[in-house]
């Protein structure tokens, strides 16, 4: 436990395998991600900081810089104004989010708008033939790492609080796996051949807490600003 707690603040690099053997595992010898887990807050998916690392600057196609330049919030703001964050900007959230795992599923649980999302670890696609906010997930286990492939989204969210687009088009991959008692690994892949070039990736680390709970969380309510007219619903047709 020593070296853990001295690692616990690491810069993202490889892991030993003799850390990895320690990891908590549940009855049927996966890892166990159970648990409330703080992250890193990330408004900006393109940089690096404590716990996260970004890929830079980003690999727009000529369509994604455009949309990424003339994005202004001011002119309709679809978080302030409570609609859905989707998957992406609510995994870069800085409130805490929840896992419960049992054999067969995982769930999500975000402090964020008490928003949540229950995903099959059957790796079977459970689609229902229509975009989404926070899209159709696939997931299934490359050994110990859990990953999720997501797509079907609707294209009305950010990537994050900066404003960096994406269109209906991504697909996003996870990979979530555990390091050892206090910390996980997420890493999350970005493809969307409408706005990048490329795929690109970010990691980050998410610690575990014993110390707190997940409280509810209402964006409506004394949402003045909403209510004044001051923050507009976003204006899809040139979003």
């Amino acid at each position: 436990m020593k070296v853990v707690n001295i690692l616990a603040g690491f810069a993202l690099a490889a892991i030993p395998m003799a850390l990895l053997a320690e990891v908590p595992r549940l009855p049927w010898g996966k890892p166990d991600l159970n648990g409330i887990w703080a992250r890193p807050y990330v408004p900006d998916m393109s940089r690096s900081g404590r716990n996260q690392e970004g890929p830079g600057e980003l690999p727009f196609t000529e369509a994604g810089r455009r949309n990424f330049t003339n994005y202004d919030p001011s002119k309709g703001d679809y978080t302030g104004f409570c609609l859905p964050f989707g998957l992406l900007r609510s995994m870069n959230s800085p409130d805490p989010v929840q896992f419960v795992q049992t054999e067969d599923h995982l769930a999500l649980l975000y402090e964020q708008n008490s928003w949540f999302k229950v995903i099959k670890l059957d790796g079977k696609d459970h689609s229902i033939g229509q975009p989404l906010w926070f899209g159709n997930s696939v997931a299934s286990w490359d050994g110990d790492t859990l990953v999720i492939t997501t797509n079907e989204f609707n294209g009305k969210t950010r990537l994050d609080t900066l404003g960096h687009p994406h269109s209906d088009q991504m697909v996003t991959t996870e990979r979530f796996t555990r390091l050892d008692e206090n910390r996980l690994q997420y890493e999350v892949t970005i493809n969307d051949p409408v706005y990048y070039t490329k795929p690109w990736t970010n990691k980050r680390i998410f610690l575990q807490q014993d110390a707190f709970e997940l409280i509810e969380y209402s964006c409506e309510e004394y949402n003045v600003s909403v209510w004044e007219g001051r923050i507009k619903p976003p204006d899809y047709d040139n979003f």
